[in-house]
């Protein structure tokens, strides 16, 4: 199956296909197939938010180093030579074993717990508006607006480390901004991935793909550490950059939905197998149906929608009591 603008969709796919898609077709001649994008759609969805989770893992790393009650700063996964390890040792581990004011303060903790709550708070409430606008924008631009404003106020957070800023209310600031555009991620690559895959198999390519929350975590804590020998700031600075690079690729290659390629909708790959009493009785009516956006009471009268709900409300609370927590916990409870 080939991108073919001939099509009905051709000429909204002139507008809406990405330009990366477009450089390939244009320059190597290049022939997309439906798998093919099918597999391009959950491997960029899979790094996008990945990336998500590895910006958000930052701030638990580096708490044990803004309130050092008692901490050993950074962990180096891979060796480094000894001149760049003494010079950094020389210039900058007195700063990190000493804190960084306020948080250092007695009152640090607090400080630390009120930056996480705002921060949640204002991704909870971005969520909602995130899904709403997912419905009736293009997901893939987006996708990409909040991967570079997440990347964009993630930097910003470890700016005040060069920039010797030690005002709460600029890393409360920053970190509410962040939170707003962390907030688009979850529902925008749902929202693609649900356009491409039917009911048929969508359990197990759910569940294999959202380990991107696993290996967010994981590459997360991983970056966060090992640069927190060279300074905290950079800790954030490079997750930042990451994830607008990832942004950017996003916005390049990720064709949103079948149409925006030029695939026509009713292909028979992307229409569930239906046998006997499956084949819907009403098929314009459904598709009618499907098309329209569904408002937040509405989507809490859709069946399994409210235990879904409470479900995920407290498998998140525990989820995220360790994501934020746990590495700050057991850097000050250690043994010494």
């Amino acid at each position: 199956m080939k991108l073919h603008p001939s099509s009905e969709f051709g000429v909204q796919a002139i507008y809406r296909k990405p330009f990366g898609l477009c450089f390939l077709v244009s320059i190597w001649n290049a022939t997309f197939n439906f798998r093919t994008c099918q597999t391009l759609v959950l491997v960029l969805t899979f790094f996008s938010y990945a990336s998500y989770h590895a910006t958000r893992k930052t701030t638990s790393i580096v708490k044990s180093v803004l309130d050092p009650k008692k901490a050993e700063s950074g962990f180096i996964p891979w060796p480094i030579p000894n001149s760049i390890h003494l010079f950094y040792s020389q210039h900058w581990k007195p700063l990190q074993t000493s804190g960084w004011a306020p948080f250092n303060s007695p009152s640090g903790t607090e400080m630390l717990g009120v930056i996480d709550v705002a921060f949640l708070s204002v991704y909870s409430l971005g969520m909602f508006f995130a899904g709403h606008l997912g419905d009736r924008l293009n997901l893939r631009l987006l996708l990409t607006i909040g991967m570079v404003g997440t990347g964009f106020f993630t930097a910003l957070f470890g700016v005040g480390y060069w920039l010797n800023v030690h005002s709460f209310y600029y890393y409360l600031l920053v970190q509410i901004f962040a939170g707003l555009f962390q907030s688009t991620g979850w529902p925008s690559v749902v929202a693609v991935v649900v356009k491409w895959f039917g009911k048929r198999k969508r359990g197990l390519i759910m569940g294999i793909w959202n380990a991107h929350t696993s290996v967010g975590n994981i590459s997360g804590s991983l970056i966060a550490s090992a640069l927190l020998t060279y300074g905290w700031g950079w800790s954030f600075a490079v997750p930042g950059l990451l994830i607008s690079a990832v942004g950017l690729t996003v916005f390049l290659f990720l064709p949103e939905s079948p149409e925006a390629v030029g695939i026509d909708k009713n292909d028979a790959l992307l229409m569930p197998s239906r046998t006997g009493n499956d084949e819907p009785l009403l098929e314009g009516k459904e598709e009618k149906i499907k098309d329209q956006a569904v408002g937040f009471i509405e989507a809490w009268g859709i069946p399994g929608v409210a235990p879904f709900a409470f479900c995920l409300f407290f498998s998140k609370l525990v989820a995220y009591t360790f994501l934020y927590w746990l590495p700050f916990y057991i850097s000050h409870t250690g043994t010494r």
